[in-house]
Formats: structure tokens, sequence, C-alpha cells
């Protein structure tokens, strides 16, 4: 029998903690544009999806109106999600869980890890979560000695490989079946039953070796954790969508059930629940239905856990809730349809986006709740080529392209030495455009020297950007000098 050996937490390629000392998005986009295996992964991948997807929401005559009615319940939830928080808190605790409110990443796990350790357990099961992937959790319980183990396919083949999430709906995108096979052929026994002799790399296969593991965990857990597509504050119901059926487990089997939520996870009513039942699985599976939706209110004396935590974390949503054009981040639902259509998603992959919130999504959500302090998030407003693609497969209208724009504003005010470049030219055009005399003089210098002008711009940062677009030709002569010509 092999030895069960204890696991580590996940690390990232450098083997630090996950996202942790990564560098900036062009630096870390640079090196994955040059691996062909992962843009090879990536190409078929995300044009695979995102082309079911297109055939799925084809389907719906109404699509146009679903998508406005999503925004407008986001918009009104998030102006008032002061009133609707208390609501669920209180419909969740008259239905038997108990709330608990976290303001940051350090708090949630405080609360969480004290949840463990009444119940005197050492081992989780995890649904699908990228909240608990946002502040730490796994990462947080193996330094106080519980070990959590990810039950999702694609968040199991991340955690045995030691790797980190890459799409928000496939986190293993990154990853091809050879890959995979290996992976489970070397890792699994490390974390329990073996992976089979002889494995091969077709589906059927792996996600049978990934059954055969996973089982004896959830017959043998105790304590579930969990996050949340939806919270339903008329109820205190939450709701998990997925497609293979391990939320379920994890959510009936054991005793405990803990579940860390965004607070903008909340809607008002199950009939606003309505509405992204229709576009959430066609926007991320291009399903017509989730194969598994699960619900649950509180607790039953017959039926699933006995003791349910929720715990609301804030972790940086109350000040993107502040920022008029930036808020409406926060109406994502994560269904990943912006990824699947970005050319620089395609290309990069989500690992040079440094945070569980890869692609276009994760270029606006990610510097509103860690802020532009550090060099990489100060980097991700940048990562786009604002072409709109994100925002026109938006199930709920998130301008994406408007809100990185407002970003890269912010960013410019506050940044180091290229942003203090930048300031510096638009004074310098202000200016300008403010002494006509002075503009009139300057244009028709530029006409009657363009044959001097060179193909690139002078400077590394000029001369890269002109490396790859061409420079406008000044026309012979200023518009106002034609204007004075052949006005009539």
């Amino acid at each position: 029998m092999t030895e069960k050996k204890k696991p580590g937490a996940r690390r990232g390629p450098a083997g630090g903690p996950a996202f942790v000392g990564m560098p900036a998005f062009p630096e870390a986009a640079r090196t994955a544009v040059g691996n062909p295996t992962l843009r090879a992964n990536l190409r078929h991948a995300t044009h695979t999806i995102r082309d079911k997807r297109a055939r799925a929401v084809a389907e719906l005559d109404d699509w146009a109106e679903l998508r406005e009615a999503g925004k407008a319940v986001k918009d009104r939830t998030l102006r008032h999600l002061d009133e609707y928080l208390i609501r669920l808190e209180e419909a969740v605790t008259a239905a038997g869980g108990t709330v608990h409110w976290a303001g940051d990443a350090a708090e949630a796990n405080r609360i969480v890890t004290d949840l463990v350790r009444a119940t005197g357990e050492t081992e989780v099961v995890k649904v699908k979560s990228m909240a608990t992937q946002e502040i730490g959790l796994n990462e947080h319980l193996e330094a106080e000695g519980i070990t959590a183990y990810e039950t999702d396919l694609a968040e199991l083949i991340v955690q045995l490989g030691d790797d980190r999430p890459s799409h928000i709906l496939v986190p293993a995108i990154h990853r091809n079946r050879a890959e995979i096979r290996d992976i489970f052929r070397t890792r699994m026994a490390s974390w329990g039953r073996p992976a089979p002799e002889g494995l091969g790399d077709s589906p059927a296969e792996l996600a049978e070796a990934a059954r055969l593991h996973l089982r004896e965990k959830f017959l043998r857990a105790r304590v579930g954790i969990s996050g949340a597509n939806f919270m339903v504050a008329e109820t205190g119901t939450l709701v998990v969508v997925e497609s293979e059926g391990n939320g379920r487990m994890c959510l009936t089997l054991p005793e405990t059930l803990i579940s860390v939520v965004g607070i903008e996870k909340v809607v008002p009513t199950w009939r606003d629940l309505e509405v992204f039942l229709q576009t959430l699985p066609r926007s991320s599976t291009a399903e017509r239905m989730n194969p598994y939706t699960s619900t649950w209110t509180g607790t039953t004396d017959a039926d699933g856990p006995s003791r349910f935590h929720l715990v609301l974390l804030d972790n940086g949503r109350t000040d993107a809730l502040a920022d008029e054009v930036g808020r409406q981040a926060l109406r994502c639902i994560r269904c990943s349809a912006c990824l699947n259509v970005c050319p620089v998603y395609e290309r990069a992959g989500g690992h040079a986006y440094g945070s569980v919130y890869p692609g276009p999504i994760g270029a606006i959500l990610t510097p509103q709740l860690r802020g532009t302090a550090s060099e990489i998030d100060a980097s991700l407003p940048y990562a786009s080529s604002l072409c709109g693609a994100c925002y026109e497969v938006c199930p709920v209208a998130i301008d994406i392209p408007e809100v990185l724009v407002h970003l890269r504003t912010r960013v410019a005010e506050t940044g180091g030495k290229g942003h203090r470049l930048e300031r510096a030219a638009i004074r310098a055009s202000s200016w300008m455009l403010d002494h006509p005399t002075a503009l009139a003089t300057g244009e028709r210098l530029a006409s009657a020297t363009r044959s001097l002008h060179p193909k690139r711009l002078p400077g590394p940062g000029a001369r890269q950007w002109s490396a790859y677009r061409n420079l406008p030709e000044l026309p012979a002569e200023p518009f106002r000098d034609w204007w004075k010509k052949n006005r009539t």
C-alpha cells in the first residue's frame, strides 16, 4: 500500500505560494506567449467553448432582454446592497444557519479555521470556489494543520500538479490530456488513493480515476467548504451550479457546511434568480441548464449538514461599490465568457494575470479588490486591446472596456515613472491645444518636414509600440490651411 504523504500548499512556477511575487502582466505574458504547448491548449479550448456558447445563446430569441434584465437586477441589488444583506442574514438565521461577516481575507480565514477546529476535524472537502481561492484559504488551513481537498475535477488537477488555476470555468484549461494523465500517475498516491495501473489519457479513464480517488474523501469527510453562485435574500437560500456532481456530494454528505461568499452574490428574490439560471449555463458551459443546481436553506434534522455557517466576504468589494464606473464589475456572475473571446487571454493564458480572476473580468476586478499599489495590479488595466468582444458576450452587460479605461486613468494619476511621462505629455498637449497660434505653427512645421519623419518612434517604450503599428502619414498641408483655400 502506498504511504500517504502530507500534501503541500499550491505553488507557483517559482515555488512560492500562489500568485505571490509574480511579475507584472507584460513580463508574465511574454513568457507565456513563448510556450507553444500552452498556446495550443488555450487556442483549442477557448475556440471550442466560445463556438458552443454562441450556438446555445442563438437558440433564445429573448437573449438581449435576458441580458438587460440581469443587468437591471444586479444594479438594483448593488444600489441597496446593505438592505439585502441584512435581509439575507435574517433569513439564514431563521432557517437555522449562522452568519459571519469578514472584512478582509485574514478575517475570513480566521473564521473558517476556528469553525473547522471546533469540529475537531483536520480534513475538509471543498466545492470549487473562487472566493476561497481569492483569500488563500487552502494555504491558510494547511498552515494551521488542516488539509483541504479540492473535489472539482479541474481543481483537483491543479491541486495535484502544485499548480494555479488559469480560467474561471476550467481552472486546468492550460493542461492537455497527456499532462493530466502524468499528474494523476505521479501525484495521486501522495494525496490518497493512487491512480489505476496503466492509466491512459482518454477522458473516460481520467474521469474514472478522479471518481475513485475522490469517493473515499466524500465518504470520510465531516466538514465541507463551498462558495455560492447566488444567495437569495428573500429566503436565505444559497445556490451552487455545477456540471459534475462533486459539489452536490460536498454540500449534502458532511455534518458541517461552511460557505464563503462575496457580498455581491446576493439577489433579492427567487424570481430574480430565474434570469441567471437561464443566462449563466449558456454563457459558461453552453448548456441549456446546469446538470446540477443545488439549493439549500439553513439546516434540517432529516437531511444534509446539521450545522451551516455562511461567511460573507467583503475584501475590497465595498471600495469597488463606491466607484460609480468600476462597480459594474460586481455584476459578474463568473461565467467566463469574456475569457473565451479575448485575444489577449487566448495568447497569454490565465497565469499571466497574477490573480485567481484572469482575463478581461480579472483585469478590472482584481485592481479594485487589491488596489493598484503593486506593479502587477497596476499593469492589469493595460492587459487588453480594448476590442470590446468581452462586452458583447457578457450576460450582465458589464462594459469592461469602459472600466479598463477608467482604471488606466487611476493608475496614471498615481503611477510611477512611465505614468509621470504620460502626464507630462498630456500637459504639453493641453497647453498646445490652448494656444491656437502655436498649434498652427507646429502643424505647418510637421507637414513641411514630413519626408524626414522616422518610420519608428525613438525610446524603449515608443520603439516597441511602433514596431507593430504603422505611424500615421501626415498630409502635405494642415487641415486649417486647406480649409482657408477651399471653403466657400
